[in-house]
């Protein structure tokens, strides 16, 4: 006998949640978009400095739009102080929509590099070893701290422990630099 509120319709085993994600997924990413908004997504992945499948992805698993980029260090290419962040780079974060925030590895000096990216902030990542509680609780700390809700922050990094905070924090996904940066020195 079914309970209250059942409506004797198949029963939601996993299989069953499985095929209504992936039909809900496939009319969402699909062509059942109206034109006009695909061209708007066309717009704003471009604005951002995306194509149109990472951003259209991201914009279909969070449901947010992108406001904020995360650029660590190491997708930037800069391993010490006194390394300058290459001048592609620079006018790439410059001509994107999204807010540039900077995550240091340790050891390096978030101000410095900054300034050289324009962030809205800068901070240190956390270290390669810290526990997941204390990394989730660093990240989210930061997160609270600008204001930013993390499914609208992509991150740009290039490690798997860059991969693994963003999972963390729950931001809205993770774009290597090689990625990201491909052609900027083309663009110049």
């Amino acid at each position: 006998m079914a309970g209250i509120g059942h409506n004797r319709g198949p029963a939601a085993g996993s299989g069953f949640r499985t095929h209504c994600w992936s039909v809900a997924r496939r009319e969402l990413l699909g062509a059942r978009l109206p034109v006009e908004v695909v061209r708007m997504h066309l717009r704003r992945a471009k604005d951002l400095g995306l194509d149109y499948k990472t951003y259209a992805g991201v914009r279909a698993t969070t449901g947010r739009d992108l406001i904020a980029f995360l650029y660590s260090t190491n997708a930037l290419g800069v391993f010490r102080n006194d390394h300058k962040v290459a001048p592609a780079e620079r006018r790439r974060i410059a001509q994107s929509a999204a807010a540039p925030h900077l995550g240091c590895a340790p050891g390096l000096a978030p101000d410095v590099i900054a300034v050289q990216i324009g962030a809205i902030s800068a901070g240190s990542l956390p270290p390669f070893g810290t526990s997941w509680s204390a990394m989730r609780d660093r990240m989210k700390g930061w997160l609270r701290t600008q204001g930013l809700p993390g499914d609208a922050v992509l991150m740009i990094g290039e490690t798997e422990h860059e991969r693994e905070m963003m999972i963390a924090a729950g931001l809205a996904g993770f774009v290597t630099g090689q990625q990201f940066f491909a052609g900027a020195a083309d663009e110049l």
